[in-house]
């Protein structure tokens, strides 16, 4: 038996080019975006210089700083606080928001450090950091020869370590319009590289100023692909998986009719104790039990079952309780019944 594909769910190697390049040197398909790509948009500071070349808004920012000297001379003409990042980060990791020329000192190895050992790449920059600010991102899909979607507007702003850990879409409470200005920035950047297969463009959105900013570019599916999933009627990872095999309708086809229909919250369910500032709990679950799902006002993705051990050495994820309704305010309040009916023993979660 041989595999002739392969999909990288949201893990490293979901955004690694060379992974890609070797799946398609042993004829695998990598089910996903062209290793080039993956290359221009995995790296933070090649994906802003894309953005800024396609007229996408921007965040005041930095090219990669080579020292600390020129990191504390660039925080200075940016003006803080700022945040200081590594380009090849992911998962919130390789982030720290320095309110002054001391904290950026202090954390500039620190964080090249976090990029060399986690993603293999030491480059840091420096951008403009918001302080009332919303993380938005728009779902596009696109099939590699220049036709790209866009599937409406995630709100991801509940986050804990710069990871996000409640996400909803549509995103609430824009100002007129905003939500197909997002969704059109989106399709123009995706469109630029003829981008091929389910990625995100993600937004910062200034709260005070209404306006939103180019953030990243995640070249894979989402941990938050199923909120959009719920809301649109589709599913993503079968178009990943269709286009990659050839058998995919034209984008245009798929596109005919659809329209988002009411409203859809998701809670990441972590194995962490927030009692002690969320530090990961690995242990044995000794008693798992979720409500029933019906695939459309409930589903449940996870892992997990009684007996499971939730090593120490992973992300400490260990399920997505995802709520539908036909308003935010009913998916609120099914998220939470949903969450009150769910039951994990054995190690502290945050739910």
């Amino acid at each position: 038996f041989r595999s002739t594909a392969i999909h990288p769910g949201y893990g490293f190697l979901s955004e690694n080019a060379a992974f890609a390049e070797a799946c398609e040197a042993a004829n695998i398909a990598f089910i996903g975006p062209t290793p080039e790509q993956l290359r221009v948009f995995g790296l933070k500071h090649t994906a802003r210089a894309l953005a800024k070349q396609h007229g996408v808004p921007m965040l005041e920012g930095t090219e990669l700083l080579d020292s600390l000297d020129a990191a504390l001379i660039a925080g200075e003409h940016v003006g803080y606080p700022v945040m200081l990042k590594s380009t090849a980060g992911g998962g919130g990791i390789g982030m720290r928001v320095c309110r002054s020329a001391a904290e950026l000192s202090e954390s500039f190895e620190t964080v090249k450090r976090l990029g060399q050992n986690n993603f293999s790449d030491a480059g840091v920059f420096i951008e403009k950091y918001i302080q009332r600010a919303r993380h938005l991102e728009v779902q596009v899909f696109g099939d590699g020869r220049g036709e790209v979607i866009a599937l409406g507007v995630r709100d991801c702003s509940v986050q804990r370590r710069n990871q996000k850990v409640l996400e909803e879409t549509p995103a609430p409470n824009l100002p007129d319009g905003m939500a197909d200005e997002l969704c059109a920035a989106a399709i123009k950047l995706a469109k630029a590289v003829n981008y091929r297969s389910a990625g995100t463009v993600e937004f910062v959105f200034d709260s005070e100023a209404q306006r939103f900013y180019f953030l990243e570019v995640n070249t894979r599916l989402q941990v938050e692909h199923g909120v959009t999933e719920q809301v649109w009627g589709v599913d993503l990872v079968r178009w990943m998986v269709a286009l990659a095999a050839g058998d995919l309708p034209p984008l245009s086809e798929l596109s005919q009719g659809l329209k988002p229909d009411g409203h859809a919250i998701q809670a990441r369910l972590y194995a962490e104790d927030p009692g002690r500032d969320f530090q990961p709990s690995p242990g044995l679950l000794t008693a798992v039990h979720f409500p029933a799902t019906d695939g459309k006002q409930l589903r449940i993705d996870t892992w997990v079952e009684a007996g499971c051990e939730i090593p120490p050495y992973f992300d400490p994820m260990i399920a997505k309780v995802i709520c539908w309704a036909p308003t935010r305010a009913e998916a609120a309040t099914d998220l939470h019944q949903a969450l009150g009916d769910s039951v994990l023993y054995g190690v502290e979660t945050n739910r």
